[in-house]
């Protein structure tokens, strides 16, 4: 199974697929790490507020992994010292890619957390800078600001949440739509009638189905998984190709439900 690449706008790239670690004890992120770079994984997705960078560096320790994590709402105050903290917890000089993880716009910071990212990245604390749950009037105010658009928003998005303004805006700057809770957070999405008649078509599992969906439409996808079945069962979805009748069948089961926060009260 052959791992895509997606090109980021500042020249670098991200791989496609990626291990999401929310809700990852931090004693288990290791084994969990090793097992899916074992199986070819190459993106592996942290935070600060996930209480895990310590496991998740020992995991990604001798590999040639990407590494995301962010930077939490209490910290935009100081994100260098922020940053610093989670490095020393990976266990890393620098990462690949540092998120502001919510715009909290409550706090008025997040342009200035946006300028202190961009010193970030050309000190070399962090290859490329992005967003995460940002909505357009807020990536607005940061690139206004600076003239600097981030690679990536991550953002929650699955077949029934399907984020479509937020996409098109994405597009339109060249920022690469990163899915969290691709699967709907396990939760009655994987029994839906239209997911179950495109598994039972391709022979394959509901959440490959879904993680082909979000492969086929160009988003960067990091479903979270442990247990070794479920690691493995997510990563041989690069192998599934959907045809044009699958994603439009998906793309019929838009009902703009949202599991998480709302950035605008975040």
């Amino acid at each position: 199974m052959a791992m895509t690449d997606l090109a980021l706008n500042d020249g670098r790239s991200m791989p496609q697929l990626g291990l999401g670690t929310w809700k990852l004890p931090d004693a288990q992120a290791p084994i969990a790490v090793r097992r899916a770079l074992d199986l070819g994984y190459r993106l592996i997705d942290t935070a600060a507020i996930y209480r895990n960078e310590r496991g998740v560096g020992e995991g990604v320790q001798g590999s040639d992994a990407f590494v995301t994590t962010k930077l939490w709402n209490d910290r935009q105050g100081d994100p260098a010292a922020a940053l610093d903290e989670s490095l020393a917890l990976l266990g890393r000089d620098s990462v690949d890619l540092y998120l502001i993880h919510w715009p909290a716009p409550g706090q008025a910071l997040y342009v200035d957390a946006w300028k202190a990212l961009i010193e970030l990245r050309d000190a070399g604390k962090t290859r490329s800078i992005g967003v995460s749950n940002f909505l357009p009037e807020q990536l607005d105010a940061i690139i206004d600001a600076t003239g600097v658009v981030p690679v990536v928003n991550q953002i929650e998005l699955h077949p029934r949440h399907q984020r479509r303004e937020e996409r098109a805006y994405h597009a339109a700057h060249d920022i690469v739509t990163q899915s969290w809770s691709p699967l709907g957070q396990g939760g009655d999405l994987l029994h839906d009638p239209a997911i179950l008649r495109v598994a039972d078509k391709h022979a394959r599992s509901a959440a490959q189905v879904v993680i082909a969906w979000h492969i086929a439409h160009g988003f960067s996808v990091i479903p979270k998984a442990a247990d070794p079945e479920h690691l493995s069962d997510n990563f041989a979805a690069l192998d599934l190709t959907l045809d044009d009748e699958d994603i439009a069948a998906i793309d019929a089961l838009e009902r703009n439900e949202r599991m998480g926060e709302d950035a605008r009260a975040m």
